[in-house]
């Protein structure tokens, strides 16, 4: 990571510049807050001349107690700044944008003081005439009206409050002053340019002012055009703050529709994008709309990996293909490369599968699964919704609210917390064992792409593979057994043969034949085709050809016959010795006696 990408995340979430406070000294740096006036970094470069690369470091007032028990390499004591509050940083290979960004974040915010909300008064507000003996703050006057301010404007001027200068008040005013313009138009439109971070309608002049109620009129009857950044950020922040909206679901329409129609058409900067999307999710949550409609607004890659979470946690009730993709996804495209999890081997990805259920079923440490072994549990994080945009919160009750089975946000004595999983606290040491030691077990075992190293450090995840692959190699064994095909056209020769047979013999013979047959559908089991191959065999009959064409194999059809009479004789009647099949000889009369006698 280098210090560029700070600045940037600097100046994109925060509208925070990068200042060179010192001409002579121009490696020095800081990010200031645009509020307070104080730094929440510091930052330095120095050129190596013995590598010939840049030095980069920085100190940050996160204020973090216990910030350097992270035990990151690239964390340390700040190296210019003194106090518990400041954490010192190495920019290098192994520093991790994600910790940094976080341990910024909370330096703004702690700069921004968000601890207390106010109930505003949105009813008409009677107006005060400030007189000439009214005394103003230090190092403001009274701006001099000209009479061609249009009397909404000045009568808005009117209900600003001069306090002690706070975000807090800024939000406030910026709010009385919306909800009061908020049906207003304008028809003087203004083109020039204006940067401000957190502009409100006190920052502009008349003419600026005037510009944007023409342009916002314009807006809202769908005709989009271009205004500087800084006055469509004012319209946004009407919108999070229910100016010019009939509900919540309405903002958020109309902040899909500025998307559309605003940025779509290249109008705004890089930054503006990504601050609508995240105001969008944080709106929503904080109005409690169905979590179903907050996560349309959700980052795509946050969504997939919670979901990825979902899969892992409760593998039962996954597909293999769901189960392999939150492991491709937690395992990045290196692993999704694998030649035994590509889309084309279906039994790679079931084994693969098989093996995370197995082991998420089988391998505890005390009472933690594989899986919050491998990414711990959910943890607490302070979330700060909105704090990037002019925006005031009424009083809230204590709030739940859970976005996904594994993002959570709560409310509670004035402050908001995120619980989700985060890879800080993952052990990808263990993830990637198992991803390895499955992957080596499973090409050998298919046979699939070159043979991976065996590690021993991996060996004991191998018992646990090796017991998935056994169970595979029986099912296979299983599935290659010969299934009994049942002929019914024979079958049905054997019926007719036997009706043939009766009308045949003597009436006086009926009642015998009908008793033997009898006796024969009692010998438990043994159904077509194996009794009349037991049949043939007990009269010499041959019977290897039947064998063949019903495709059954000689060793089977004994152990069927052995199994069916086991229980009437005790002993194995029919053997086989490799070629022929023969009736026991000392059972003969035995089973002779079960089918009715020798003339049957």
């Amino acid at each position: 990571m280098e210090l560029s990408e700070l600045t940037d995340h600097a100046r994109e979430k925060f509208h925070i510049l990068e200042e060179h406070k010192w001409a002579d000294l121009p490696h020095l740096s800081v990010l200031t807050d645009p509020h307070t006036g104080r730094w929440v970094a510091f930052l330095m470069r120095q050129w190596d001349t013995d590598t010939g690369t840049e030095i980069q470091r920085c100190d940050i007032k996160c204020g973090s107690p216990g910030i350097l028990e992270m035990s990151e390499p690239y964390l340390t004591k700040p190296f210019r700044m003194k106090g518990e509050k400041w954490v010192g940083v190495i920019f290098d290979e192994s520093t991790r944008q994600d910790v940094v960004f976080r341990l910024f974040d909370q330096a703004v915010y702690r700069e921004e003081s968000q601890g207390f909300t106010v109930e505003l008064d949105y009813a008409p507000f009677e107006q005060k005439i400030v007189h000439p003996q009214t005394p103003f703050p230090a190092g403001r006057q009274p701006a001099i009206e000209s009479p061609g301010i249009p009397d909404k404007i000045r009568k808005m001027k009117r209900l600003y409050e001069y306090k002690p200068p706070s975000a807090e008040q800024r939000w406030k005013n910026f709010c009385r002053q919306g909800k009061f313009m908020e049906d207003y138009e304008d028809n003087l439109p203004w083109t020039g340019s204006y940067r401000h971070y957190f502009p409100t309608y006190h920052d502009l002049n008349l003419r600026q002012l005037r510009g944007y109620f023409t342009w916002r009129a314009r807006l809202r009857k769908g005709e989009y055009t271009p205004i500087a950044t800084s006055l469509a950020y004012i319209y946004l922040y009407e919108l999070i703050n229910g100016i010019g909206t009939d509900s919540p679901r309405d903002s958020l329409k109309k902040m899909r529709e500025f998307e559309e129609g605003f940025l779509d058409a290249g109008f705004g900067d890089e930054g503006m994008r990504q601050n609508l999307r995240r105001w969008m999710l944080e709106y929503a949550i904080l109005q409690n709309l169905p979590a179903e409609e907050a996560r349309v607004y959700a980052d795509p890659v946050a969504m997939e990996t919670d979901h990825a979470f979902e899969v892992l946690r409760k593998p039962k009730k996954a597909t293999d293909d769901e189960i392999v993709s939150a492991l491709c996804l937690l395992a990045g495209d290196k692993f999704g490369q694998s030649p035994v999890v590509r889309p084309e081997e279906e039994r790679g990805r079931r084994l693969f599968a098989e093996a995370w259920r197995y082991m998420s079923k089988s391998y505890t440490e005390g009472k933690k699964s594989f899986f919050s072994i491998c990414f711990g549990r959910r943890r607490d994080f302070l979330w700060y919704p909105l704090a990037n945009a002019v925006y005031w919160e009424r009083e809230r009750p204590d709030t739940v609210y859970a976005l996904n089975l594994c993002r959570t946000y709560c409310y509670s004595d004035g402050f908001w917390m995120e619980i989700r999983y985060d890879p800080l606290y993952f052990n990808k040491k263990t993830f990637r064992a198992f991803l390895h030691e499955t992957e080596r077990c499973l090409r050998k075992y298919l046979k699939i792409g070159r043979s991976l190293q065996k590690k021993p450090e991996e060996a004991w995840i191998t018992p646990y593979v090796e017991a998935v692959l056994a169970a595979d190699r029986q099912r296979e064994a299983e599935a290659a057994r010969p299934r009994i095909q049942i002929d019914p056209s024979r079958l049905e020769r054997i019926r007719q043969d036997a009706l043939s047979t009766r009308d045949s013999l003597l009436i006086e013979e009926e009642t015998e034949i009908e008793e033997e047959e009898t006796a024969k559908e009692q010998i438990d089991g043994l159904e077509e085709p194996y009794s009349g191959i037991l049949w043939d065999l007990l009269r010499g009959n041959p019977v290897e050809e039947y064998i063949k064409e019903q495709r059954l194999m000689p060793s089977i059809v004994a152990d069927r016959i052995n199994e069916a009479l086991m229980d009437e004789v005790g002993d194995n009647v029919i053997e086989w010795d490799g070629k022929t099949l023969s009736v026991v000889e000392d059972y003969r009369e035995d089973i002779l006696r079960m089918f009715g006698g020798e003339n049957r």
